[in-house]
C-alpha cells in the first residue's frame, strides 16, 4: 500500500482518537478528573494507556469498540498489514478505507460476518 496514504491514514486514525477523547472530556467530568490527574503524556495515547476501571465506566460501549478499532489499525500500520482484511487477506479498497480507517476487514468479508451473526 501506498506509503503517503497510509501515513494520511495513521494521522486520521489519531485524530478520530483524539476527537472520542475531547468529546468524552468535554461531556464528563469523572473523566476529565482521571485526564487531568494524569501525567503529561501523548494526548492520543491517553486511551492506550490502562488508565483505571473508571475510565472504562466512562466510555460507551460504541466509544470502546471505536478506540480498539482505531489501535488495533495503529498497531497494523506499524507491523505493515495495514489496507489488508484481517480474513482473507485481500487488499482493502482505499475508499472503504477513507471513510472507515479502522476497517479490518474487506466488504465481501464484513458483509458475511454481519450476516452469520444476525
Amino acid at each position: 500500500m501506498d506509503k503517503e496514504f497510509v501515513e494520511k491514514m495513521r494521522e486520521s486514525l489519531i485524530n478520530l482518537k483524539k476527537e472520542i477523547i475531547s468529546t468524552l472530556v468535554a461531556g464528563n467530568e469523572d473523566f476529565k478528573e482521571i485526564v487531568e490527574g494524569m501525567d503529561p503524556k501523548d494526548f492520543a495515547d491517553i486511551a492506550s494507556d490502562d488508565i483505571d476501571r473508571k475510565m472504562i465506566e466512562t466510555l460507551g460501549t460504541q466509544d470502546i469498540k471505536r478506540l480498539k478499532a482505531i489501535d488495533n489499525a495503529l498497531s497494523r500500520i506499524q507491523q505493515g498489514k495495514y489496507g489488508l482484511c484481517i480474513k482473507c487477506g485481500k487488499k482493502i479498497p482505499q475508499d472503504r478505507l477513507e471513510a472507515i480507517p479502522y476497517a479490518l476487514m474487506c466488504i465481501e468479508c464484513k458483509s458475511s460476518e454481519e450476516r452469520r451473526n444476525r
